[in-house]
């Protein structure tokens, strides 16, 4: 893929972000990689989504170096560098702070798979980091914050929950590109959306149960997958 069409398909998903009501001003970004030049694609830093154009998406390597570009990229790069590194399989990777997703963040608490939607997406709860130590904050924020995210995933497929809460700070979520990641993004919203109302009319509504967990996750991702078509 040229830089360009990188760039483009970069540029697009970041503004599926502000069509689908996920961003406010500048909160907000989405990355791709090209695994074969070792670069990605990503938002620049603090530019407004109506005053972006596809020139303006910066190109880095997984050092952080610019190779392309005139701006700043994003303040969130080494988070997203630090994503392709670790998770070997994504394409792309998107960071909001949209509103209910948020609030389980700043709540420091994992969403519960309360339901067969939660079921369809994620296998299993959506984690919640944990909560950055001081010498994280001070060492290299962006970074460390990367590295919460897989600590988070020792022991976790990134495939198979495609999403997380970081602790105190706001989601993150990958996909195969950034198309992807972004759709990730928006169910994410709403699994964090249903829970919060599941919790409010049900405070002790427990999670649902692991054979229907496995049976919507499974008929969606399993490798005897039957739901939609071929």
């Amino acid at each position: 893929m040229s830089y360009l069409e990188l760039k483009r398909e970069v540029y697009e998903a970041n503004m599926e972000l502000q069509r689908k009501n996920l961003v406010v001003y500048t909160w907000g970004n989405v990355s791709q990689i090209d695994r074969a030049k070792g670069v990605i694609a990503i938002k620049p830093s603090g530019v407004a989504y109506e005053k972006m154009s596809p020139d303006d998406i910066v190109i880095v390597d997984l050092n952080n170096q610019i190779v392309e570009g005139k701006l700043r990229p994003s303040s969130d790069t080494k988070t997203h560098t630090h994503l392709y590194r670790h998770f070997d399989k994504i394409g792309g990777v998107t960071h909001t702070h949209s509103t209910y997703a948020t609030a389980w963040a700043q709540t420091q608490q994992a969403i519960p798979c309360f339901g067969t939607t939660h079921a369809d997406y994620a296998y299993g709860e959506i984690p919640c980091t944990a909560v950055m130590t001081d010498e994280q904050v001070e060492r290299d924020y962006e970074e460390e914050t990367g590295v919460q995210i897989t600590d988070c995933f020792a022991q976790r497929n990134p495939s198979e929950v495609p999403m997380v809460i970081v602790a105190g700070h706001a989601p993150f979520t990958w996909g195969k590109n950034a198309a992807d990641a972004v759709y990730h993004a928006v169910i994410l919203e709403e699994i964090a959306r249903m829970a919060y109302l599941t919790k409010t009319l049900q405070p002790n509504t427990p999670p649902l149960k692991q054979t229907l967990v496995d049976k919507h996750y499974l008929r969606k991702h399993g490798k005897n997958a039957y739901y939609g078509q071929k």
